[in-house]
């Protein structure tokens, strides 16, 4: 069941959609999603189910490995095998709103998967105005492990596939002809951003800039995911290099901010963006 999107507002305008009960088949992993996503200006930044990759779901958190079980969603890596259809994907499940005005919201889900509560998530995201031609998304995701046992996240990387580092926070971007440009503080291009640590990162396209910030500490240590040539999307890595261990009643907590502008920013701009959005 499919219920009336939330809808976040920013100087009145309508700039984000935020569907709590997809209808999606299993092996998209269902889950809460942001889309369509746009500028002040009205431009669309984001994709849903591109054919592509179906289980690209506009701006939301997807891990494709929590002890084995599949919240990403598509084909599960497995070593030695390579990507590999399995009857194994999670769902992350609405549970509630603690809090929901036009400028953003609070709530409560269940991460699911084999009939039983893995995590348990609090999600905060707010929109704010910066300037008449950019807005920020700040995006905050807590993951609490309710089960009587520890808990690993991996990745495809962790698993065996070098590069496929992604799972956490990730936006899947809108496709134009042309592949985004990729740039942050000191790097450019998709091959040197890829799997770097960086305060910030922008993708921009033929009108649009997104810049993505992480800001927490805790946040920033982890790589970026980024894809431009392929397809253009951007995450953080929550487990990049080995898996990420969470024990019974711990959190873990991350932070990202994300400038949605119009037009397309050079360092200096997205730098003083970020630097307002983060601390406003």
């Amino acid at each position: 069941m499919t219920s009336d999107p939330l809808v976040l507002r920013v100087a009145g305008r309508p700039v984000a959609r935020y569907t709590t009960r997809p209808e999606l088949p299993p092996k998209s992993s269902p889950r809460p999603y942001l889309h369509p996503v746009t500028t002040l200006a009205g431009t669309a930044v984001t994709e849903l189910a591109p054919a592509d990759h179906l289980h690209h779901l506009g701006v939301g958190v997807a891990v494709p490995d929590v002890e084995g079980h599949n919240f990403w969603g598509g084909r599960t890596f497995v070593r030695g095998q390579g990507p590999t259809e399995l009857d194994n994907h999670g769902t992350q499940r609405h549970l509630s709103f603690q809090l929901s005005d036009p400028d953003g919201f609070v709530e409560e889900l269940s991460w699911t998967a084999a009939g039983g509560e893995l995590l348990r998530e609090r999600r905060t995201v707010a929109a704010t105005e910066l300037t008449g031609a950019a807005w920020a998304l700040d995006f905050t995701f807590s993951l609490t492990n309710t089960t009587d046992g520890p808990l690993t996240i991996g990745s495809p990387a962790t698993n065996g596939r070098p590069g496929a580092a992604y799972g956490g926070f990730f936006w899947r971007a809108r496709k134009e002809e042309a592949a985004p440009l990729v740039f942050t503080p000191g790097r450019e291009g998709e091959a040197e951003v890829h799997g770097t640590r960086a305060d910030w990162l922008a993708l921009a396209g033929s009108d649009w800039t997104l810049v993505f910030s992480g800001a927490t500490d805790e946040t920033r240590e982890d790589p970026w995911f980024v894809r431009a040539e392929e397809y253009p999307g951007v995450g953080s890595s929550l487990a990049h290099e080995e898996r990420l261990p969470i024990e019974p009643g711990d959190t873990l907590v991350r932070r990202i901010v994300t400038v949605v502008a119009d037009g397309v920013l050079d360092r200096s701009e997205a730098a003083a963006l970020v630097r307002k959005a983060v601390n406003a």
